[in-house]
């Protein structure tokens, strides 16, 4: 028998086999992107609870509760419009206009307006207003969700800062109170309210048409506007529900500071969209959930508990932050299909 025959060079692999082959080479890339956040989760987990002191202690666990509470109600909003592919930068204007004059509507050191519990959901529907029109503006005038958003917050910002003319009011309104310091299964309220604006989250995007026109717009928005999806419809209702969630992390603030000013929605921005990339959210939309923006949460949560725990400078908390996201973005995001953010 010649050499040649025993030695046969490895044979090409055919047009079938190469698409197999990359698209089980996705499949593995996507699971691992899924599961990766709980990954790093536990190990964090571990590592915390042999280098920190007290990390698993009662009295951290509930500062945990604590801490993730605001952030947990921003990514609720926060991730129906990224998974359409956009992004909104006005949160925290939002939250901090929401957090202002959610303060001047109940009993107050500044004047004598006292609407009681009315003034949270006047507040609530003042602050979606602005989401409604930054979708508005978007879909009708073409102008890039950053833009528009990075635009809104300054006007809310700067109304919320006219509303108190410097001089924040703070609550004298004993309903504030009650909520600040009542519990329920020793749970906070605030905590209960943040649970209760995540579940509403989880219900939107599962069990109503909105939920799936969502994924479908963030997929392909083509292919969904040719389906009969009213796609600026449904972002205009993502970034109304993005702001929803905004002035309701405002009101939460405003009842846990017991005074309403702008400063409330400071640092919250970075921190959601970290979360929200942590935990595995795709900013080229159509790919996260609410499950996985929860678990970015506790992730974001519980490395910042853990740098404060063993004394990490707060600007050195930021630069960890700005590298954590980055990171992030680097190991989940598509190369080469699509543009990250629309």
């Amino acid at each position: 028998m010649r050499e040649e025959s025993i030695c046969k060079a490895p044979q090409a692999k055919t047009i079938a086999e190469e698409f197999v082959d990359r698209i089980n080479a996705e499949r593995r890339r996507e699971h691992l992107v899924r599961t990766a956040p709980l990954i790093v989760l536990i190990a964090l987990a571990l590592l915390g609870s042999v280098f920190v002191e007290g990390f698993f202690g009662l009295a951290n666990l509930r500062n945990l509760l604590n801490q993730s509470s605001i952030p947990l109600v921003l990514v609720t909003g926060l991730a129906f419009v990224i998974l359409v592919g956009s992004i909104d930068l006005s949160i925290e204007g939002v939250m901090g206009f929401s957090g202002s004059i959610v303060t001047l509507m109940v009993a107050n050191s500044k004047n004598a307006m006292d609407l009681g519990f009315w003034a949270i959901p006047i507040t609530i529907a003042a602050g979606t207003l602005f989401g409604a029109l930054s979708g508005l503006l978007h879909v009708k005038l073409r102008i890039p969700s950053f833009i528009v958003t990075f635009g809104m917050g300054s006007v809310a910002t700067g109304l919320g800062v006219l509303s108190y003319r410097g001089m924040p009011a703070t609550v004298t309104d004993p309903l504030f109170a009650s909520i600040a310091q009542g519990s329920f299964l020793h749970i906070p309220y605030l905590n209960w309210i943040a649970l209760l604006v995540f579940g509403a989250g989880c219900f939107l995007q599962n069990s109503t048409a909105f939920g799936r026109a969502v994924y479908a717009i963030g997929d392909n928005e083509a292919v969904a506007r040719s389906n009969g999806i009213r796609v600026d419809r449904v972002k205009i209702e993502a970034f109304a529900w993005c702001a929803c969630c905004a002035a309701i992390a405002g009101v939460l603030g405003a009842i846990r500071l017991n005074r309403g000013e702008v400063i409330i929605g400071k640092d919250n921005l970075f921190t959601t969209i970290t979360a929200l990339v942590v935990g595995g959210v795709s900013l080229a939309g159509g790919s996260g959930g609410m499950f996985r923006a929860l678990v970015g949460v506790v992730i974001v949560t519980v490395i910042q508990n853990c740098m404060i725990l063993i004394g990490v400078d707060p600007y050195k908390q930021e630069a960890i932050k700005g590298v954590i996201i980055i990171l992030a973005v680097a190991l989940s995001v598509s190369r080469g299909r699509r543009v990250v953010v629309k």
